[in-house]
């Protein structure tokens, strides 16, 4: 079967992906062989997103009382489930729109133009790969004991632990130790590195982990996990800080040490494509070194986040059209849904620092804020970096909301916008972003 393009997988990349195409007259079929929607909307973003929603409601209903709720963990995982089913029946639903063939079928490359899958043949002159990514094991003894998960499998649990530990204080970690402690559970994270979030400023990021150390979220950092072993019913997870040996007794052992691309079982050998165990390698228009080829979102290990395949996937379809379009790839915001939230786009000062680039800081606080501290969330700082042009150039916080105060920067900063005009917006009052209005004057 022939047709104009071909998607594999059908996370938010591959089915924003294929109504773009369809919309711009290209007869799109989209594979996908587990459940449509992908990893960010079936154990990834939207499931994490609702606990998140959970917690924040727990630490409300805490704050106005000065009692910690009860917590129904059947209740709030079913709630999970009800999410995810009806914003799944809502992409099966699209994938239904004119000029798109959507097949629950594994798909993998014959040759670079002919895909096969149920037994069946179809080409293609371009293919997209939008196959995400999974979670990467890090070679630990003891990592295949029972009741060491992933994050998959913790947003399955039927008990919520008594004693969680998390391996790594990436994104992923981060939230479900936020989620678990305002459940009840006592949480522990190990990190080999200095500092949690590595991609965040890492002013924020250490900010943002002593307001969790408050919470009573405990942390060990620059420790190395040497092994697990079964004791009982408990887990015991082995480590060194600082060549000293300890030991964290848990029920659950979360090992959230990043992600890898998804690219078993997809052929690529049989294409010519370059690829490595970072991804596949793309250009700018998200091309492969293959004509015609190519790969978005996760696989491409470029940046690991929702909104990044959607916008590579117009990219692609933009550049298979050829029609021009001003995607600012580089302005890229991203969130971790943490309480407190936190949230940055562009340079950050490491960055700046490690590359002798010359900046500015401005900075405002949630304290000073009638929005912020009327809701109860004085906690919270932001950070805005400018050039010496006063050309905004980064923007990272920490607080309530932060993801939504981030944004306006992102839209500013895609018109390469400075203080003067950051400055001369109207703010509504009283709204959080007014912090962001006060960093500027």
């Amino acid at each position: 079967m022939k047709t104009d393009l071909i998607i594999i997988g059908s996370g938010p990349g591959g089915y924003n992906t294929a109504c773009d195409a369809a919309k711009n007259g290209l007869s799109t079929i989209i594979f996908e062989d587990k459940q449509a929607g992908g990893t960010c909307l079936n154990c990834g973003c939207i499931p994490t997103k609702t606990l998140c929603h959970e917690a924040d409601m727990i630490e409300a209903v805490a704050t106005m009382t000065g009692q910690r709720p009860e917590v129904d963990f059947t209740k709030a995982m079913n709630r999970k489930e009800q999410v995810t089913a009806q914003l799944r029946e809502g992409v099966e639903t699209l994938m239904k729109s004119p000029g798109i063939t959507f097949i629950k079928e594994h798909a993998s490359f014959k040759d670079a133009h002919t895909i096969i899958a149920g037994g069946e043949e179809y080409t293609a002159d371009n293919i997209i790969i939008a196959t995400g990514s999974e979670s990467k094991l890090p070679p630990i003894e003891g990592i295949n004991e029972q009741g060491v998960v992933t994050s998959t499998e913790l947003l399955n649990l039927d008990k919520m632990p008594k004693h969680l530990c998390i391996i790594g204080a990436g994104v992923i970690g981060m939230e479900f130790a936020s989620v678990f402690k305002s459940f009840g559970s006592d949480v522990t994270v190990i990190e080999f590195l200095k500092e949690c979030l590595p991609a965040i400023d890492s002013d924020i990021a250490k900010r943002m982990r002593k307001a969790m150390e408050r919470r009573g979220i405990e942390f060990f950092m620059q420790s190395a996990v040497k092994s697990i072993r079964k004791q009982d019913d408990k887990l015991i997870v082995c480590f060194d800080k600082k060549n000293k040996p300890q030991e964290v007794e848990a029920d659950i052992v979360l090992v959230a040490t990043g992600r890898k691309p998804n690219i078993e079982g997809l052929g690529l050998e049989n294409t010519g494509i370059n690829f490595d165990n970072k991804g596949i390698k793309v250009d700018d228009n998200m091309m492969t070194n293959v004509e015609g080829v190519y790969a978005i979102g996760d696989v491409n290990g470029r940046a690991m986040l929702a909104h990044a395949a959607t916008a590579q996937g117009m990219r692609a379809v933009n550049h298979i059209c050829g029609k021009n379009d001003n995607i600012r790839m580089n302005i890229m915001p991203a969130a971790v849904f943490t309480n407190p939230e936190v949230a940055g786009v562009g340079l950050t000062s490491d960055q700046c620092d490690a590359n002798s680039i010359e900046y500015n800081t401005r900075k405002g606080f949630y304290r000073s804020n009638g929005k912020a501290l009327a809701m109860d969330e004085s906690e919270g700082m932001l950070k805005l970096l400018t050039d010496n042009n006063n050309k905004i150039i980064g923007c990272h916080a920490y607080g309530a909301h932060a993801a939504d105060i981030i944004q306006e920067t992102t839209a500013i900063m895609n018109f390469d916008g400075t203080i003067d005009n950051l400055r001369d917006i109207i703010h509504t009052h009283p709204t959080l972003e007014e912090i962001l209005h006060d960093a500027a004057l």
